[in-house]
């Protein structure tokens, strides 16, 4: 089925997530924006001089009329993060950048899913969900999607296991408040434990997981990447690519993504990430999985942690 994306902000991440989208089969029209027109066009420029290999499919450097009847919206619009920052410390600077954005692309795609990736995404998801007079379940922020990739990626090298067949995730904030609810991690429906016991019982050298080590190892890949190369945009760009083809489905998919939560696990109002059930009309609710008590506690101090920043932010 024919489907329109449009992207705003043609940096890093805004411009790769345009790339990935064209060569796969989820988009039959692109609309990037920019401020930077120069640069927007440049960038649509290189992208769609490659397109000759696959079907044919649009991709334009826009304005916001473009945006006019896209399915789905990607807002990637903001300052970077800089080496040794923290996402939180970009808060107000794009907050009121998402403020200048919000009415401009709301009035011309009002029936719009709106994929939220700017940093720091969970407040971005929340202010964009109070300013942007959209229902709620039109609205998704990218959350700990990244994460839960870098995690599967993470236990799948430790185990030796295609990562397909690893269900663990992550939740809370999209940064330093974020864990691993371990009581429901799983190897092809294996708890981990038993999975470790039975590979051992089965004569395969597995070493014990070290937890700690893997959370951390998820907490700072992002920070490590941007040290080393400057910005991290190509996994970014898979996974929202992947959440976008979850929108465009036939059926609801379950994804760790933000969403503002209304007493689920008892928190109210702020946006962080657990199961969510998101399909062709947006986010759908969270899904609920019992947490212990020690993961209850990590949810609600990550929940806390961002409404402290929220606070403090200007609407």
């Amino acid at each position: 089925m024919a489907s329109k994306i449009t992207i705003i902000g043609a940096g890093s991440v805004g411009s790769t997530i345009a790339y990935t989208l064209s060569t796969q089969d989820i988009a039959s029209e692109i609309v990037l924006i920019d401020i930077n027109k120069e640069k927007v066009e440049g960038e649509v420029m290189d992208i769609i001089q490659g397109t000759c290999f696959r079907d044919p499919i649009s991709i334009v450097a826009g304005d916001y009329a473009d945006a006019k009847d896209s399915d789905i919206v990607i807002i990637t619009s903001g300052i970077a993060r800089r080496p040794g920052q923290t996402r939180l410390e970009l808060t107000q600077t794009n907050v009121n950048i998402l403020k200048s954005i919000t009415p401009q692309i709301v009035k011309e795609a009002p029936n719009a899913l709106y994929v939220i990736v700017s940093n720091p995404v969970d407040i971005m998801t929340y202010v964009f969900s109070k300013i942007s007079g959209l229902p709620e379940n039109q609205i998704i922020g990218s959350g700990t999607l990244l994460d839960t990739a870098r995690l599967r990626y993470g236990l799948s090298e430790h185990f030796n296991v295609a990562q397909k067949n690893i269900h663990a995730y992550i939740f809370g904030e999209h940064g330093d408040t974020s864990f691993v609810p371990w009581s429901c991690a799983e190897v092809s429906g294996a708890k981990m434990e038993d999975f470790i016991e039975q590979q051992r019982h089965n004569g395969k050298l597995v070493k014990e997981l070290d937890k700690e080590d893997m959370i951390q190892y998820v907490r700072k890949s992002g920070g490590q990447i941007i040290a080393k190369k400057g910005a991290t945009f190509y996994a970014v760009a898979m996974s929202v690519c992947k959440l976008c083809s979850m929108l465009l489905s036939a059926y609801d998919s379950i994804a760790t993504v933000s969403t503002v939560m209304h007493g689920e696990y008892g928190i109210e109002d702020v946006a962080l990430s657990t199961l969510t059930l998101v399909g062709p009309k947006g986010a759908q609710g969270k899904v609920l999985v019992k947490l212990t008590e020690e993961e209850m506690e990590k949810l609600h101090h990550s929940a806390n942690t961002l409404k402290a920043i929220i606070d403090q932010v200007e609407l």
